[in-house]
């Protein structure tokens, strides 16, 4: 069985930063794809930023203030959020792939307000 955790989520006040992690642990038997995805009230799930082997990706909403990055042995992963505005507020969820198998972590809620 795999888990996945996320934390890191709180209040910012706009133009503030924030850095999210993830965390997978159990059964895993290699990390292919790692992805960041936010909801917001009333809004779909959408995606934020993934990074596989070699490549990475951003939506245009976040591109140039969110970074992803990956911790490869420590089966984790993480989002630096810069330049935050109240329209980041969302509950950001952690997924990865391992083999076929897609593991979601349970959310952590972003405030951006003043």
């Amino acid at each position: 069985q795999v888990q996945v955790t996320e934390s890191g989520g709180g209040l910012v006040q706009p133009g503030g930063s924030l850095r999210l992690s993830c965390a997978a642990s159990g059964s895993i038997f290699g990390i292919n794809t790692m992805r960041w995805y936010r909801q917001a009230p009333g809004k779909e799930r959408e995606l934020v930023a993934q990074t596989t082997i070699g490549s990475t990706y951003y939506a245009d909403s976040v591109n140039g203030r969110f970074t992803i990055s990956r911790d490869n042995a420590n089966n984790a992963v993480y989002l630096q959020m810069t330049s935050l505005q109240p329209e980041d507020t969302a509950v950001y969820y952690c997924q990865i792939k391992t083999g076929s198998l897609e593991v979601w972590g349970q959310g952590t809620l972003v405030t951006v307000s003043s």
